[in-house]
């Protein structure tokens, strides 16, 4: 690079300039995942020559690519000089080449991106595993690695699977999410505050990157949430003077019990038991053992 370019990056970014045939980023918005690798990407491209492919499981036009991104980015570090924008890639005075593609309508045309230095795969929640199956072999230059920044849609999709609940060897996989971003914007800001008091669970989702799985899945999280704001989550004494009532959730591994009393206008939950693959006698000796009148 002729010049010198100073690029600020969060904290949990930093790891794009370490080697690793994966770097997996993922998380709600405002984490500045695709911004970061564009801007990582652009900077090691000035640095020496590379072949990077930024991909994504459908592209239609070169407007649903990170095209854009890249080109704004290019100004925005003071690297006007050294690359060029074309229509349907972007060019390095160094040779440096970014192409883009969409994965789904290119899968018999994939090995030709096999002298790819760098792949950046976006938005790659909906990536199939016939795309991924086929693309992972196909960038095998000698060094070459994969970047994969998402948002999480579901625990069963492939790229959550593959990634994050059970990641290859030699991966950096980065949770980031909006408080991991100091240049936060506060347009953004209030978008996810007003998203947060319309529904704790679409905040979650949407800006806290959970699976819909863990949002949805979760039974009565909403009233348990408003138990917690109210203050009603405390310790519960024991009254001996009541009769202890038990409330059994009984599933075919995972058993659980509630133990509660009730009063007038309320009921107070004492104790809780649960267990895994036991038996009945199991569960109704640790009943005995509380010592509770029933």
């Amino acid at each position: 690079m002729a010049r010198r370019v100073n690029a600020e990056f969060p904290a949990k970014l930093q790891c794009l300039f370490r080697p690793a045939r994966y770097k997996v980023l993922y998380g709600g918005r405002g984490g500045a995942k695709s911004w970061g690798i564009a801007r990582a990407l652009l900077l090691l491209g000035a640095q020496r020559k590379l072949r990077i492919l930024c991909a994504r499981e459908t592209q239609k036009s070169i407007s649903d690519s990170v095209h854009r991104l890249l080109g704004d980015q290019i100004p925005a570090l003071g690297l006007e000089g050294h690359y060029e924008v074309l229509q349907t890639e972007i060019r390095g005075a160094n040779g440096t080449e970014f192409i883009f593609a969409g994965l789904r309508q290119n899968i018999s045309n994939l090995k030709s991106y096999e002298s790819v230095d760098i792949c950046w795969v976006e938005e790659a929640a909906v990536v199939s595993k016939r795309s991924w199956d086929i693309l992972i072999p196909t960038i095998r230059k000698e060094g070459s690695e994969i970047w994969i920044s998402f948002n999480p849609e579901l625990d069963s999709d492939e790229t959550y699977k593959r990634f994050v609940i059970a990641p290859p060897e030699n991966a950096i996989v980065v949770r980031i999410g909006w408080e991991d971003n100091p240049w936060f914007p506060d347009v953004l800001k209030a978008e996810m505050e007003a998203c947060r008091a319309r529904s704790e669970d679409d905040y979650q989702h949407i800006w806290g990157g959970a699976c819909i799985q863990q949002v949805e899945g979760a039974i009565y999280a909403k009233e348990m949430r408003e138990v917690d704001r109210e203050g009603r989550i405390t310790r519960v004494p024991y009254d001996a003077t009541r009769p202890v009532q038990a409330a059994w959730d009984i599933g075919d591994r995972y058993t659980a019990i509630w133990l509660y009393q009730a009063f007038p206008f309320e009921h107070r939950f004492i104790d809780y038991i649960e267990g895994e693959s036991l038996a009945l006698r199991d569960y109704l000796h640790q009943l005995q053992s509380r010592g509770y009148v029933y």
